[in-house]
């Protein structure tokens, strides 16, 4: 990510930006997967994501079928992109490395529902959506 100078903003060498995003996956079927080892690892997973894209992870919690992120990305991220990487390689190895747990709600190869929410997050609402997210 790009530094903040002393500033409430994100810069770099031709624009000033501070874009958070509030984007909330489901499972499929809303199945209890998201807990013990698969939760940690999915998250894991999530931060590593965020961390070799630069973007800034400020709340990652959830519930058993389904998980709340709230981040800062670049003006070059594109949300649908974003959520496909996510879906996919969480999905993809967790079915891998933990194929009891997972397998015992899917015997398809499912883990995501197909849609998501993401939103912008304001100045004025960020605390807001962090304590929301903090309480899930």
């Amino acid at each position: 990510m790009f530094k903040k100078k002393n500033q409430p903003y994100y810069t770099n060498r031709h624009s000033c930006f501070l874009l958070q995003y509030h984007l909330v996956l489901v499972t499929k079927y809303r199945k209890p997967v998201l807990t013990g080892p698969v939760k940690d690892y999915v998250y894991q997973l999530i931060r590593e994501i965020c961390n070799e894209r630069g973007y800034n992870i400020l709340e990652l919690n959830g519930e058993e079928d389904h998980l709340h992120l709230l981040f800062e990305a670049t003006p070059q991220m594109a949300p649908t992109e974003f959520v496909n990487v996510i879906k996919t390689k969480t999905a993809r190895f967790a079915r891998r490395d933990y194929p009891a747990e997972v397998g015992k709600y899917y015997w398809k190869p499912y883990f995501w529902s197909s849609s998501y929410f993401v939103a912008t997050v304001s100045e004025q609402s960020l605390t807001l959506v962090q304590e929301y997210i903090k309480n899930q």
